[in-house]
């Protein structure tokens, strides 16, 4: 089974580096353990992840229990949809990668919305156009 991204085509890997899903599989996946639905594929900014913390969601510091890394700016990682649109309606949403976002983002936020925040970059010059 092909899973799909927000345009319609096969969903791309997020970030090895640091990795991200719920599955730590780099990809933003969706599946019965993954409760948050860890669907959107952002670019992490300070505003963003200051935000978080801020709500009591600290993505900045380590926890090694959880595997999880801590997060900077700049790095990309699966954030759930409904953390995502919290901090849009709030005006600190971090960068999408439409490509490595989950379709069914989509039941929540509408392609339109996620394409204001968009930092999608061509895989090659043939897909530039001028």
């Amino acid at each position: 089974m092909v899973i799909r991204n927000v345009l319609g085509g096969e969903l791309e890997l997020c970030s090895l580096d640091p990795v991200t899903g719920c599955f730590r599989d780099g990809f933003c996946n969706v599946g019965s353990e993954n409760h948050g639905h860890h669907t959107i594929c952002a670019v992490l900014t300070k505003k963003f992840l200051e935000y978080e913390q801020s709500i009591g969601n600290d993505l900045i510091t380590p926890r090694s229990e959880d595997r999880f890394p801590g997060l900077e700016a700049g790095d990309r990682w699966c954030i759930t949809a409904e953390d995502w649109l919290r901090s849009y309606q709030s005006g600190a949403a971090p960068f999408v990668v439409l490509a490595a976002t989950n379709e069914h983002v989509l039941e929540l936020v509408p392609l339109e919305t996620l394409r204001e925040h968009s930092v999608d970059v061509p895989t090659g010059p043939e897909d530039l156009h001028h």
